[in-house]
């Protein structure tokens, strides 16, 4: 039920509509998104655990500086790897990365599920949503760089380094592509279609739904013998 909540049902990004300023602002390609979705998760998962082993001793008044404490902490220490070993895909981030701190997704979890309930809960929680949010960045980035220059890893080198240059996929000419999608404005078409998309199936999945439970019943009925 976590899973299925987390990527799709209760998506972050597609129902709940949080952290929409990363999400929008770096999915220019799928390294971006790629790279911010699993430093989230990260996030996500260290805080969720945290707050849930810290749940019996934190008093109530004072909950939510103590999450964000733990929140800013855990990005600034994943801020510092990224900076060391990953530099060219921390200046790609930008000031997105250390904005993590301030998603409302993070701070969230944190208050409304991890400190509420166990260990393991908790962490399937940050797994489920921490994923749900990683999917829509990576179909985002991958569709507006697909678009904006018909290209698919172009940049894989900054996150896998050098030898992932070869993942680099190149559909068509970047003269062809659309450079609306690789601007803000082509951010909040790309979310549209996406959020377009996952109304349409579930409107189809709940058509489904209703046409069997009609079936099923008009079974029933047929199947009881009439009373005089």
């Amino acid at each position: 039920m976590l899973w299925r909540e987390g990527l799709w049902s209760g998506n972050p990004a597609l129902v709940k509509l949080l952290g929409l300023c990363p999400l929008l602002a770096v999915s220019n390609n799928v390294v971006n998104g790629f790279g911010l979705g699993l430093a989230t998760l990260l996030t996500l998962l260290i805080a969720n655990t945290t707050v849930s082993l810290m749940r019996p001793v934190v008093l109530p008044a004072i909950r939510i500086p103590i999450y964000v404490l733990i929140i800013a902490s855990t990005v600034t220490i994943i801020e510092l790897l990224m900076q060391a070993w990953l530099p060219a895909l921390h200046a790609s981030l930008g000031i997105f990365l250390p904005l993590i701190v301030t998603n409302c997704l993070i701070i969230g979890r944190s208050e409304a599920f991890a400190s509420r309930h166990d260990l393991r809960s908790s962490l399937h929680d940050a797994l489920s949503m921490g994923t749900g949010f990683l999917w829509v960045l990576v179909l985002l980035g991958g569709l507006r760089e697909l678009l904006g220059q018909g290209t698919l890893f172009s940049q894989a080198h900054l996150l896998f380094g050098d030898g992932a240059r070869q993942l680099a996929l190149q559909l068509f000419s970047a003269d062809n592509g659309l450079l609306i999608a690789l601007l803000p404005p082509g951010a909040f078409f790309a979310l549209g279609l996406l959020l377009a998309g996952k109304n349409l199936i579930d409107a189809r999945s709940r058509r489904r739904q209703h046409a069997d439970e009609r079936s099923v019943t008009t079974d029933v009925e047929a199947a009881t013998p009439l009373r005089s």
